[in-house]
């Protein structure tokens, strides 16, 4: 089996992670507030025991979940986890979309959308 993983480094994943965010429809752009995305290599020992394996991580009090009183918090965090992505081994188109699907359920849960709907609507 080819490693595919190889052909995309940190610079390219993290392009790739840009691309996804800035292709986001009109409608989840205007809701998205106070959130931050970043890209990490691996999942912390922490965020491993709590959540298990993971590609990405939402971190953060959703939107349906703020109320008055949500002001002055840190942002929202979202971490895309790069090597997890890559020891898929996915030739790169495949990886792209898998990228991109990450990307887009963690946005859909920082909008409080649940994994079942993310599913239906392909961002799951």
């Amino acid at each position: 089996m080819p490693a595919y993983h190889q052909a995309m480094n940190r610079a390219e994943f993290e392009a790739v992670v840009d691309e996804v965010i800035a292709e986001l429809p009109e409608w989840v752009v205007e809701r998205i507030d106070n959130l931050v995305v970043v890209v990490e290599e691996r999942p912390t020992p922490a965020q491993l025991d709590q959540h298990g394996g993971l590609l990405g991580l939402y971190e953060g009090v959703m939107l349906a979940d703020r109320g008055e009183h949500y002001f002055g918090a840190m942002p929202d965090k979202i971490t895309i986890f790069r090597q997890p992505h890559l020891a898929m081994n996915l030739p790169p188109a495949r990886l792209r979309r898998q990228i991109r699907r990450t990307v887009l359920h963690e946005i859909g849960h920082h909008l409080g959308i649940g994994d079942e709907r993310l599913h239906e609507i392909g961002w799951g």
